[in-house]
């Protein structure tokens, strides 16, 4: 259960809240600072237990699995509107939990959707020339929900230079049915550029608990020269992905 806070710890609390992203007040609740931010839909809630803990409560569900590296689930009285809280022994850990939390409030489904439906709402689409500026406003979007989702780094390899990293979809943009699945971020793995070639031509592919598989198809030689002569260390940190991956290795995957 949250405690009542001293003013110290309260202005902690806030601090950490505006400095990852969450920079809207919202009344509290009970023991509970309330917050939002002017740049996702996720609300935020914070507190302190019995024990000293930080609690970070959350509106939405989907965002508390890939919290969990960062802080432990709590189970106690929530406020209204929030779907589950964890908790951190520090503030620096709170400050890494807000800002990851941030990050995927602005990439998790469907933000990235109702971003490409804001933006292109008024874009004709009656040739294929307006449809083409559609999809790259699309595909741009997709690219920053990635770079956000991943915090700028190569799914398999950890190479941290944005520039350099691909926006790869996993089921393509042409084979998705709905603009949900084209702008859905679990459909996306941020690449090193060799990487996204690998993986966009069927030569790699990642398994359900997150191996980096080789297709057969590429011999010993190739792997050596492409420095991807051992995978046994690779893995993707998957969640929602498994549906989309499980596409690629039935369709795309060579051999």
């Amino acid at each position: 259960m949250a405690t009542a806070l001293s003013p110290i710890i309260a202005s902690r609390l806030e601090k950490a809240a505006v400095d990852n992203g969450f920079d809207l007040e919202r009344a509290a609740f009970g023991n509970w600072l309330g917050f939002a931010s002017s740049q996702c839909s996720l609300r935020l809630w914070l507190g302190v237990d019995e024990s000293g803990a930080l609690l970070s409560g959350f509106s939405r569900a989907n965002v508390l699995p890939a919290l969990q590296p960062l802080g432990q689930p709590v189970s106690t009285e929530l406020p209204p509107g929030c779907a589950g809280a964890c908790g951190t022994h520090d503030i620096p850990a709170l400050h890494r939990l807000l800002r990851r939390a941030f990050q995927l409030g602005k990439s998790l489904p469907d933000e990235l959707l109702h971003l490409f439906q804001a933006k292109t709402a008024n874009l004709p689409r009656s040739t294929e020339a307006e449809r083409l500026v559609v999809q790259r406003v699309g595909q741009h979007i997709f690219r920053q929900g990635l770079i956000e989702y991943w915090e700028g780094r190569c799914a398999i390899t950890g190479l941290a230079i944005p520039e350099l990293l691909r926006a790869s979809h996993i089921k393509p943009w042409a084979d998705c049915a709905t603009d949900a699945e084209r702008l859905d971020v679990y459909n996306g793995l941020l690449l090193a550029p060799h990487l996204d070639a690998l993986f966009d031509q069927g030569f790699i592919t990642v398994q359900d608990e997150g191996a980096v598989i080789i297709s057969p198809a590429l011999d010993a030689p190739s792997r050596k020269l492409l420095g991807i002569a051992d995978t046994n260390s690779w893995r993707v940190p998957v969640t929602g992905h498994r549906a989309y991956l499980q596409w690629h290795r039935e369709r795309v995957l060579k051999g």
